[in-house]
């Protein structure tokens, strides 16, 4: 089905556990659930799953909804924001969840099983010496009365599990067109544990139905539990919860690492906040992420996120694994830091100059006009606003705290470094005038034309002394930048 096709207002959602860091992964499935549903004019729901009391933490919880604010993907419906159809914790739906499932027992949907763990353990293990499929036998399905009560008089507390019927499941995903799944491989499921806790098996298509979701869109790995969770809905128009229509789906492909193995959310490059630790834009981020399974044009990678929600389309998502590629994604970040203007940029940088300890809560004067003068020196020279912090740190420290990189020191001021230095001093001394163009004709006469040095030998030793480092904005305007005192004491001291 394409989005042509679509009869009613759509309703996408982004539902994730609150377990450990926000990763690379989730965060693309947000985009394009989020992007689905603005360019389909509809409603974009964020429910946070967090009913796995042993795994789910409030500090998971912020960052999830603080990751999602600083990527810009706004939601209609969730934390924060309300809406008709909250609240949008499963944590605080747990009275949602007993009902349906009393309803779906009192309709016969669903049964309770009183099987032990050792009981289902020896059955599964004869059906895969049998050669049968190794699901639930569907043994507890029609307990007498009597039954029951011998179970219970044991001590045994029943899971809930649900009735599938007995037939196959085909389906149209939008991403991977029709697939099904045999009645075989389907068998009863739980929904409930036998300490009363409902299962992810009841919470997502139970919220996702009492929300009116339209579309489900998530990744691969939860492609197995589709027919159950169609079955469910199937029971839902049932019993009355939800308005009795199904939802469809599609299933993102798998982001792929070092070996084309799937992410996961122990590798490096999984961990979304790391991206925003690193400098990267938002809109950088996700546009590179748009691109593992989708694009806007063939000759085309870098977009904005209205331009993306504008041509956005879930059946061009490209059903194959994509396989993340950092030094592309820092590309893509680099071009979107060039599409920003200085006063921009300079906005972005001033939280990272902060974290740094170069800045306070609030710029100086002084710090504000440096800053101005230095953005344009560095704005196409980085793909990272870290970057920026790590070439320009030495505008902004005191004599104290300045340090040369022992490394590019050993390479740049040996012997005859230190003797460039030293005339590089002399002629700056005797400048009258403390400008760009003054100091670049001082330093050319001296050190080119006095000494006969190329280019790179004559200003490599000058750059590591007053900068600390051989990678630095333009040397001419950092040293005006820097100021003549301040310049002039650098070169002193390692001459």
């Amino acid at each position: 089905m394409t989005e042509s096709s679509i009869q009613r207002p759509v309703v996408a959602r982004f539902c994730p556990s609150p377990t450990g860091n926000p990763h690379v992964g989730m965060a693309r499935t947000a985009l394009f659930s989020w992007a689905f549903a603005r360019h389909n004019g509809g409603r974009f729901v964020f429910r946070i799953e967090d009913t796995d009391a042993s795994r789910d933490t409030e500090e998971s919880y912020d960052l999830l909804v603080d990751v999602m604010r600083w990527l810009g993907l706004d939601w209609d419906e969730g934390p924060d924001v309300g809406g008709p159809n909250g609240p949008y914790r499963q944590s605080e739906r747990l009275d949602v969840y007993a009902d349906v499932a009393q309803r779906l027992l009192d309709a016969g949907l669903a049964y309770q099983a009183y099987d032990t763990a050792e009981e289902l353990e020896e059955r599964r293990e004869k059906a895969r010496a049998e050669g049968r499929p190794s699901g639930y036998d569907g043994l507890h399905r029609d307990l007498t009365p009597e039954q029951r009560a011998a179970f219970e008089a044991e001590g045994r507390e029943p899971v809930i599990r649900f009735k599938m019927p007995a037939k196959d499941w085909t389906f149209t995903d939008l991403v991977r067109g029709d697939i099904t799944f045999g009645a075989e491989n389907v068998q009863d499921f739980v929904i409930v544990r036998a300490n009363g806790h409902p299962l992810y098996t009841l919470t997502n298509p139970a919220d996702d139905a009492l929300m009116g979701v339209t579309h489900v869109l998530r990744g691969e790995d939860l492609l197995s539990s589709t027919p159950r969770q169609i079955a469910l809905y199937e029971a839902f128009a049932e019993i009355g919860v939800g308005d009795g229509t199904t939802p469809e789906f599609g299933h993102f492909p798998y982001v792929t690492g070092a070996g084309n193995r799937k992410l996961s959310k122990r590798d490096p490059e999984s961990n979304l906040l790391g991206y925003r630790d690193q400098g990267f834009l938002p809109e950088g981020l996700l546009n590179y992420l748009a691109l593992l399974g989708w694009s806007i044009a063939d000759d085309r990678d870098v977009f904005t996120l209205d331009e993306m929600v504008e041509a956005f389309e879930i059946g061009r998502v490209n059903p194959n694994p994509a396989r993340f590629d950092l030094q592309k994604c820092e590309a893509i970040n680099g071009s979107h830091v060039r599409l920003l203007s200085p006063g921009e940029i300079r906005d972005r940088l001033v939280p990272y100059f902060r974290a740094a300890g170069l800045v306070g809560e609030s710029l100086t004067s002084d710090q504000e006009s440096l800053l101005d003068a230095a953005v344009p020196l560095v704005h196409e020279r980085m793909s990272l606003l870290t970057e920026a912090v790590d070439m320009l740190r030495f505008l902004f420290v005191s004599d104290d705290e300045f340090a040369i990189d022992e490394s590019d020191r050993a390479k740049q001021l040996d012997d005859a470094g230190l003797d460039v230095a030293r005339a590089a001093h002399e002629a700056l001394e005797a400048l009258g005038e403390w400008t760009t163009e003054a100091i670049e004709g001082a330093l050319r006469a001296a050190l080119i034309e006095g000494l006969g040095l190329k280019p790179r030998v004559a200003f490599g030793p000058v750059r590591v002394a007053v900068t600390g480092s051989r990678i630095s904005p333009p040397l001419f305007e950092s040293l005006e930048l820097l100021g003549r005192e301040t310049s002039l004491r650098r070169l002193a001291a390692v001459s």
